[in-house]
């Protein structure tokens, strides 16, 4: 199994009376309630944390979100190209540049690609389907975001892959009539592609594609379902049968000498639940298009004031997120078991990406959960299964 640092790179500073009387924390909080000296500081801490891992021997996981509290990586390819270029051993994930909001899928092939060669070939792509604050955040239309989705993967995967001079593409949502990157990625065909969902229908295509289907705080049952749809897409394509290395799964952790250390550590990553999901229903559950037409009605009338399944994290405890599968928590003993109780639950994965700063955690309470994963968690953890490669998806 391979485990993957996942640092959110919160700013949890924002006074709590302004975090409560605001409709969201996300999108629209103002950015003057952000002191940039303190950011510097973040950033600081959480990129020597990655070379951290670079020394043990943990992958590294670089995300994306926009506009408040949540994270201050808005950026992913700009970690991407700091981390490829301060490491030297790790493999590095985006997950991801948001592909449904960003307007020109060619120009975030040529930023994965340089940051491959960076690396010489390190790199891993990801991609969210993003949603939500993201959409206001990010100036783009929540109408047809799904389609856009998949449609931009094939751009890029095109820009990735041609080679022999410029080619074009012509679709519902992009055209772009000159593809021909300098450098092309370092891998070839193209680096790992990941996709990060829990929605069935999505995981049964990402399964027929061949990507490494990641679940982020979904628990086992619903990872389970995602899974099994990945499973079942390629039986009935006639595809080789899944091995663990196509899963992935993503939890909260903290770890400690003992048992309360490990879970005064791990509850304070449910900050990123507690505080940081707070949205407001514009953003949210009117958003337009966010939700499938047949079902949007009901949702409106029937769920709570934003209708995400994320609101139902709001408030958890840490002994719930732990029975929930959303949090991992203790001495390496116990952070073993329940990653095995997760496992089977979910049949097996490879990838473990394990959450392990968020909030007011501090960057000697994250180090030294990293160290205890890759000293003591991760050589206990099982050896993946390899998926059979078959002709048609050699290139994916």
């Amino acid at each position: 199994m391979q485990a993957w640092y996942h640092c959110e790179n919160t700013y949890p500073f924002v006074p709590q009376e302004v975090l409560d009387a605001a409709d969201s924390v996300r999108a629209s909080l103002p950015n003057r309630y952000c002191d940039p000296k303190i950011a510097a500081q973040l950033f600081e801490e959480c990129l020597d944390e990655h070379l951290l891992c670079d020394e043990l021997g943990i992958n590294i996981v670089s995300i994306e979100h926009h506009s408040g509290i949540n994270s201050l990586y808005g950026a992913s390819p700009m970690i991407l190209g700091i981390a490829a270029r301060q490491t030297k051993n790790v493999r590095i994930l985006s997950l991801g540049t948001l592909i449904s909001v960003r307007t020109d899928p060619v120009r975030i092939a040529e930023e994965y690609a340089t940051a491959d060669v960076i690396s010489r070939g390190r790199v891993e792509i990801g991609f969210v389907k993003s949603g939500d604050s993201e959409m206001v955040s990010g100036n783009a239309n929540p109408v047809g975001f799904v389609d856009r989705f998949w449609e931009a993967i094939d751009v890029i995967k095109l820009a990735l892959t041609a080679q022999d001079g410029p080619v074009s593409f012509e679709g519902k949502y992009y055209t772009h009539r000159h593809i021909n990157i300098w450098p092309g990625p370092y891998q070839k065909p193209h680096p790992q592609f990941w996709a990060a969902t829990g929605d069935p229908a999505t995981s049964a295509e990402i399964g027929r594609r061949g990507y490494i289907n990641a679940l982020v705080l979904r628990g086992p049952e619903a990872s389970k379902r995602a899974f099994d749809a990945y499973k079942g897409a390629r039986a009935e394509a006639g595809l080789p049968s899944a091995g663990t290395d196509k899963f992935a799964y993503a939890v909260l952790c903290g770890i400690g000498d003992t048992d309360e250390e490990g879970l005064a550590v791990g509850a304070k990553t449910l900050w990123f639940l507690n505080t940081s999901l707070k949205q407001a229903p514009q953003m949210s559950k009117f958003l337009p298009g966010r939700n499938p037409p047949e079902m949007a009605p009901n949702i409106w009338r029937t769920t709570g004031v934003r209708g995400r399944p994320a609101d139902g994290l709001i408030g958890i405890t840490p002994e719930t997120a732990i029975a929930r599968g959303i949090l991992v928590a203790g001495n390496p003993d116990t952070v073993t078991r329940q990653i095995m109780e997760i496992y089977d639950k979910v049949g097996g994965f490879a990838h473990l990406i394990f959450i392990g700063r968020s909030g007011f955690l501090s960057h000697e309470e994250a180090k030294k959960t990293v160290r205890l994963m890759a000293n003591e968690v991760l050589p206990r953890l099982p050896k993946a299964t390899i998926t059979p490669e078959n002709v048609s998806q050699a290139a994916e």
